[in-house]
């Protein structure tokens, strides 16, 4: 049985050093509300009035000034470095669900590598909000009840194809890979379903975050 440093019943916010808007954190925690931070994102729950029931990473960005406010009992120090900040939260945080912030923008290359992280999890239920989209691993099949027009894009992690309907744009018989076709600024045109194989991303705009996790099953 994997063992865990924490463990939650239900959902946790995961909150790191990057940028976050205080109502998508404050949405994110009505839904799950357990906050771990991911090493910086310490300083940052503090900065929004907040603590942190844990901290993890390998602590090379949280501040002295926070990890001595935060205290020893909730910092969980994971020196390994074959692994993000955000992937060892994956790791070592037990939870139903996960709604991850700050784990995108400022820096692109820690944008890359949480959605890396992202593609790599299909044992782990998260979801990513970034400054306007939400972003999440897409399950073999799901049923999103979306507004017509609304703007879906598909981004492939690797090889990747499958059937939807409910799109503008068809993608039968097409092959997504990330140096190849990609499947962004697609449209709603009326009840999606998605039947998907291999490491896709599906991005939304952010105000369906409570709908996407009941169509994954999360709510």
């Amino acid at each position: 049985m994997e063992r865990h440093i924490v463990q939650y019943r239900g959902g946790v916010t995961l909150l790191g050093g990057g940028a976050v808007e205080a109502a998508d954190l404050h949405a994110a925690l009505a839904l799950a509300p357990a906050l771990v931070a991911a090493d910086g994102g310490g300083d940052r729950a503090l900065a929004f009035g907040l603590m942190p029931e844990a901290v993890i990473g390998d602590m090379d960005s949280l501040s002295p000034a926070g990890a001595a406010a935060i205290g020893p009992a909730r910092l969980h120090r994971i020196a390994e470095q074959d692994s993000t900040d955000f992937g060892k939260c994956l790791t070592h945080v037990g939870a139903r669900f996960f709604i991850g912030l700050g784990f995108t923008g400022l820096r692109l290359d820690h944008t890359l590598a949480a959605l890396s992280d992202l593609a790599q999890r299909p044992d782990r239920a998260v979801v990513l909000i970034s400054e306007d989209e939400l972003i999440f691993r897409a399950p073999p099949e799901i049923a999103l009840d979306l507004p017509l027009g609304e703007r879906l894009s598909l981004f492939p992690f690797g090889p990747a194809s499958g059937t939807a309907e409910g799109l503008r744009w068809p993608i039968e018989g097409l092959n997504f890979t990330p140096a190849g076709r990609v499947g962004t600024s697609n449209e709603v045109s009326g009840p999606v379903r998605l039947c998907l194989a291999g490491e896709m991303l599906v991005l939304l705009p952010k105000r369906h975050l409570a709908g996407v996790l009941a169509a994954l099953g999360l709510r």
